[in-house]
């Protein structure tokens, strides 16, 4: 008996060489990219997408862009952004003079102003300064005509204009001699001192304590002020405690490291050359539009992305070093202002956990609920610490500092104030320019003073 046996053969697939499977690739790719150009094209939207820098046109004027000495963009740094800003040895950078986009000017002083500010004050002219980091700034605001400095400046001419028109409304100068007209008189609103009054826009996005201390002392003081106005300290609290104030990312480590100097370089570059292809910027412009995270928009001198809690003291230690920090450079502002006799108003920024909850708005609620609740929580703690330094500031020179808490902005407030966590919305500016005016208002170094009696 015999067994048969059969021979099972199986057909052998043909390999295919890694190598063709890596040349597919980019192959595929470069096909796509073409096949996005040709599509592109016989659309008509190739001027658009061209211009498209992967997010709205607004952020992209509004991000900052570093110069070295050579007006020429950091080779490792991101240069995606239009406001230019170049390296600066006293005030760590400041804006680059004569430059504008459709959303802001800079004047030769860089300033954010149409016109320039001349060294010299004209007689009649009443200046006041606004210093800061972005939400003084107007981080993007439409336009210069939609900033917090120029509503209060037209706020402060209004006044004098009204002041014009119906003396008999403000508190008369000299008062009444007899004492039921002098008492009715003194229930009048004082009259602010007459002339033409500017508030000049000397905010950089960016900036913190020291920044601005610098800035106060070496640039702003010379042109004479009458009143500074300071609004900061969400910045302050981001900074890490090691840093005395805001500088251009990385510029120190690129210069003691050179390789890691060029390999940032080399990936900053391929990244940048994958996102300016037609295929990736089609991808974003129309399927997958993207938009920048909270912490992205509310950050605006930093690459890193991770949640702002992140960059937030994570223990009493560190924020107490944050604290300190704001505290000795408010100091040196405030002893400044006092020995040149200028009244200075310091105000703590609003930040949108203040508006409460019932009054947030679509865009609001959605800011809220993208921060984690420790966020919120080291917020308030940071803000409570930095109000007491205000208020400490204010009680030590009641007669030249006035400290001011926004953190809550206007609880009745029903419209949306916030863009992010602290850029303000047109209609948030207003009503900060109306909280500035009532404490300009009230300063005595502004209003008119009786003439002294004849000796």
């Amino acid at each position: 008996m015999f067994k048969s046996h059969r021979r099972t053969y199986r057909k052998s697939r043909p390999s295919v060489p890694l190598l063709w499977i890596l040349l597919a690739i980019p192959l595929a790719l470069i096909f796509l990219e073409l096949l996005a150009r040709l599509l592109v094209n016989i659309t008509g939207n190739g001027a658009k997408l061209a211009a498209y820098e992967g997010q709205p046109s607004i952020v992209t004027a509004y991000n900052l862009k570093f110069l070295n000495r050579s007006q020429q963009p950091y080779d490792a740094l991101s240069d995606r952004g239009h406001l230019a800003a170049q390296r600066h040895v006293a005030v760590g950078y400041s804006l680059v003079g004569n430059q504008k986009s459709e959303f802001w000017r800079i004047n030769e002083q860089g300033f954010r102003d149409d016109e320039p500010v001349p060294l010299e004050k004209p007689k009649n002219e009443i200046r006041i300064f606004l210093l800061g980091g972005s939400t003084a700034f107007g981080q993007r605001s439409l336009s210069n005509q939609a900033t917090l400095a120029n509503f209060l400046e037209a706020r402060l001419n209004e006044r004098i204009a009204q002041q014009r028109r119906s003396p008999e409304k403000y508190r008369p100068v000299p008062l009444p001699v007899y004492k039921p007209e002098r008492e009715k008189a003194l229930t009048l609103p004082p009259q602010l001192r007459d002339g033409q009054y500017r508030v000049i826009n000397a905010a950089v996005p960016g900036y913190t304590s020291g920044n601005e201390l610098a800035k106060l002392a070496l640039q702003i003081l010379p042109y004479n002020p009458d009143a500074i106005l300071v609004l900061d300290g969400y910045a302050d609290l981001m900074l890490p405690s090691d840093q005395w104030a805001t500088d251009i990312p990385h510029e120190e480590a690129f210069l003691n490291n050179a390789l890691d100097h060029l390999w940032t370089h080399t990936t900053g570059r391929l990244k940048q050359a994958i996102a300016d292809t037609y295929l990736v910027k089609s991808i974003h412009y129309w399927i997958f539009p993207s938009q920048p995270s909270v912490s992205q928009l509310s950050l605006v001198v930093t690459d890193r992305t991770e949640p702002l809690e992140q960059h937030l003291a994570t223990d009493a230690n560190e924020l107490e070093r944050r604290v300190i920090r704001y505290r000795d450079r408010l100091g040196q502002m405030v002893r400044l202002t006092t020995g040149a006799n200028i009244p200075l108003i310091v105000a703590l920024q609003p930040e949108v956990t203040g508006r409460p909850s019932g009054t947030l708005s679509s865009r609001e609620r959605t800011i809220v609920n993208e921060l984690d609740p420790i966020y919120k929580q080291r917020v308030q703690a940071g803000y409570a610490e930095l109000t007491q330094v205000m208020q400490n500031a204010q009680e030590a020179f009641p007669q030249n500092v006035k400290a001011l808490n926004f953190y809550k902005l206007d609880e009745n407030l029903r419209q949306g104030a916030f863009d992010d966590a602290i850029h303000l919305t047109e209609e948030g500016n207003k009503v900060l320019t109306e909280r500035f005016y009532r404490a300009i208002a009230d300063l005595q170094k502004l209003q008119v003073t009786p003439p002294k009696p004849p000796k």
